[in-house]
């Protein structure tokens, strides 16, 4: 099924953003000619009209659907009816309009905080529905795991092929580097970056470094959304991740040696920390389309670093992949 793209009109929502960018560079690198970005600014996907007009205006045969109103913990925190809403509304319009204007192919990405706050480790896709998730994430996580519910009934009914991909953390050049709105790596870059720059004493990080994430590398995982729009077709979700478990400690001590900053690291445990532990189960996207996460978390950061680093420093910006 290489060709499952050829001469095929491809829509990407969240075009614009951090994945986004590196999907369309990795199907461009594929030769796919007929890509439209569904731009935020055009088409606010909330609204249903406007959905409506974007299917008649790009008139795909696949939709790759990334968009999502997302944040860190504290954004998530201060925002969970927005979250929950907007997330909701979109994700049932996109796939729902699909399959009226005759899709052949809806791609979605969910979230691994769609996870229940009590669920077996590492996260199994069986296991997706056996609980209520992590408070501070459920807004966001239940607005994903509606998806699953949508795909499988309306392949059930209609036969329509809507699949939903799980991701977990992402990182990489180009990721998001606001303060108020960040996750933990890049937020952690830039910490260390400008404690160095200012030779302040101290970098003050939330919680208490015991958390554990599955930290996958950007460019991996939009490999795994292509590999899963060419060879899987089943409703059920799957998980896209690196399949390995890192404490928020370690990455800390990572970023803080490559960055060469040299004061302390001072943990505060009064500030939230999220999940305490979080790893991925990748057996699934392994057996049903040879997914497999390639970047190492030091090459990947490293990575990310001397693109953060050469952003501001105005230097040579094309590192992305």
């Amino acid at each position: 099924m290489a060709d499952f793209f050829t001469n095929k009109n491809i829509s990407i929502t969240g075009g614009e953003g951090f994945l986004g960018q590196y999907l369309k560079r990795i199907l461009e690198k594929k030769n796919y000619k007929n890509i439209s970005i569904v731009e935020h600014k055009k088409y606010n996907l909330v609204n249903n009209k406007d959905v409506q007009q974007m299917y008649r205006d790009q008139k795909p045969d696949i939709v790759f659907h990334l968009a999502a109103v997302v944040g860190g913990i504290e954004i998530n925190q201060k925002n969970p009816g927005k979250f929950f809403y907007e997330n909701a509304m979109m994700n049932l319009q996109v796939i729902h309009e699909g399959y009226l204007n005759n899709v052949e192919k809806v791609i979605s990405t969910g979230t691994v905080s769609a996870y229940p706050a009590n669920s077996s480790l590492p996260f199994n896709e069986k296991n997706i529905w056996d609980g209520f998730p992590e408070n501070a994430n459920a807004p966001y996580g239940i607005a994903k795991r509606i998806m699953h519910v949508q795909s499988s009934s309306y392949k059930k009914q209609y036969g329509f092929n809507s699949i939903l991909l799980l991701l977990t953390n992402l990182y990489g050049p180009g990721d998001n580097f606001n303060p108020n709105s960040s996750h933990v790596i890049a937020s952690l870059i830039k910490k260390f970056n400008e404690a160095k720059i200012k030779k302040e004493k101290e970098v003050i990080v939330w919680g208490n470094g015991k958390s554990t994430r599955d930290f996958c590398y950007v460019e991996d995982v939009a490999r795994g959304i292509v590999l899963a729009a060419e060879k899987y077709n089943k409703s059920d979700p799957i998980n896209l991740a690196s399949g390995n478990e890192t404490s928020i400690k370690e990455i800390a001590e990572v970023i803080k040696k490559k960055i060469g900053y040299e004061g302390k690291i001072t943990w505060d445990e009064n500030k939230p920390s999220g999940p305490k532990r979080r790893v991925v189960d990748i057996n699934r996207a392994k057996k049903e389309f040879g997914y497999q996460a390639k970047t190492s978390l030091e090459e990947g950061i490293d990575k990310t670093i001397d693109w953060y680093i050469g952003k501001n420093l105005n230097l040579d910006r094309n590192t992305l992949s």
